[in-house]
């Protein structure tokens, strides 16, 4: 029992080593859920192509069908990807970027060099850690600038401040608790693509959704096909008293050849095949004789006016 635990312990490690995102509980997650999108996505179109006859002959009628929609399916799940893959936008990235060019020029080899050359190591770390300091004060004076120029005149520093990130936030940024990060422009956190929504990847959700619905709409579409054939053609078969070998292979069938095909040999009509259908208390081994040819004859006669009045059709 203890060799296996530690077998097991070690291929955990194993496993995390080759793939650092199963390490983490959170990435796990996001992965779980993306596994099993395009598992819904592969299960439902599977089951339309296993079950439906019709569809699997029109692939081979007419094969640019099929084409086009395993190819809007293949694009909505890279958009899907795409979109899952990308950047909000974040405040803390959009401070960086912010003070780029201040911490660059502050940050110069030529004014490190001069400070290191004036005195002896120890003066020259002081140089440098109060450099850093005023690099630090530089990079928050700045990014503070910027954003006091984005609100109206008058307004609080406090109400900027994130409280949980310490991040003065500009304008329509709010701070999502679930990636624990201050977005620009934030939207909503969406659980299945496992990201928040926000200046950076808006666009993207929209084309995303945009395509989803339209491949949702088309599937669905294929399925009322599917199941509205069926339900059509075992509800066509009941009120003729047909069985599906005898439409399908009605030619093959000797007793049946020459009957025509509007012509149901063994129909008494509709409320009766329902009735026998249904209700019929007959035992499971009875059996039915083939008509005779008078009876067929009876039965491919037109319908008058006479026959719908005494409901001979019924």
């Amino acid at each position: 029992m203890a060799a296996d635990g530690l077998h097991a312990t070690a291929l955990a490690e194993q496993c995390s080593r080759l793939f650092p995102c199963l390490a983490d509980r959170v990435r796990r997650s996001k992965w779980g859920l993306k596994v099993a999108l395009v598992l819904l996505h592969v299960i439902f179109v599977g089951v339309l192509f296993l079950l439906d006859a019709d569809l699997i002959r029109k692939t081979k009628e007419e094969p640019w069908y099929t084409a086009i929609y395993l190819g809007f399916l293949v694009a909505t799940l890279v958009q899907y990807f795409f979109t899952s893959g990308s950047s909000p936008g974040y405040v803390v990235d959009a401070m960086r970027v912010g003070n780029e060019m201040c911490t660059t020029s502050v940050n110069s080899p030529m004014l490190l060099n001069q400070s290191i050359s004036r005195n002896n190591s120890f003066t020259s770390s002081m140089n440098r850690n109060q450099l850093g300091r005023r690099n630090y004060g530089m990079n928050s004076s700045s990014w503070l600038k910027l954003v006091m120029d984005l609100y109206p005149p008058g307004s609080s520093i406090r109400n900027w401040t994130c409280t949980y990130c310490n991040i003065i936030q500009p304008p329509r940024s709010k701070h999502c608790h679930d990636c624990d990060k201050c977005v620009l422009q934030f939207d909503h956190h969406c659980v299945w693509l496992g990201t928040c929504i926000g200046q950076g990847n808006h666009c993207r959700f929209w084309w995303y959704i945009f395509e989803e619905s339209i491949l949702c709409t088309w599937t669905v579409v294929l399925y009322i096909d599917l199941l509205s054939s069926k339900i059509i053609k075992d509800c066509y078969l009941v009120l003729t008293n047909q069985t599906t070998y005898e439409l399908v292979r009605r030619r093959r069938i000797l007793y049946l050849r020459g009957i025509p095909e509007r012509v149901h040999p063994f129909s008494r009509g509709i409320c009766k095949n329902l009735y026998v259908f249904c209700c019929s208390r007959d035992g499971k081994y009875s059996m039915e004789a083939v008509p005779t040819m008078e009876e067929l004859e009876a039965k491919a006669r037109p319908y008058t006016c006479m026959d719908i009045m005494s409901c001979r059709c019924c």
